[in-house]
């Protein structure tokens, strides 16, 4: 069993938004491909992110730990980070553990482009 191929990761670009698809189970394998997806964007100049769940399974406490990594790093870039396609389970984890409050949680992605649409006009 290759444990390391459990997430695919996939970039792509839609209306102004860099969407990080994560394919697959987010663990401490999935750090050096959420990370170089993350800098490769980053270096591509994108300000607004959407980390899309849709096909996502398993979600653990390290995969959680990335995830905030990449938080600080976009706070500090002054980027927008979102999240989209997460089932409730892992949206109710995501606000206990504080990731709502730094980064929207969208039901899916056409919501999410909407809502970095509508933000952004303000």
């Amino acid at each position: 069993m290759m444990l390391e191929d459990e997430l695919n990761v996939s970039i792509r670009e839609r209306d102004g938004v860099a969407i990080i698809d994560l394919i697959g189970d987010v663990t401490t394998f999935a750090e050096e491909k959420i990370n170089g997806a993350y800098a490769q964007i980053t270096q591509q100049g994108s300000k607004n992110i959407l980390l899309n769940f849709r096909q996502n399974d398993y979600i653990n406490s390290a995969g959680i730990a990335i995830l905030i990594g990449i938080l600080t790093e976009v706070n500090s870039h002054e980027q927008r980070l979102a999240f989209s396609g997460l089932s409730q389970h892992f949206q109710k984890i995501f606000r206990m553990v504080g990731l709502a409050q730094y980064a929207d949680i969208y039901q899916d992605e056409d919501e999410a482009i909407q809502g970095f649409t509508d933000t952004s006009l303000n």
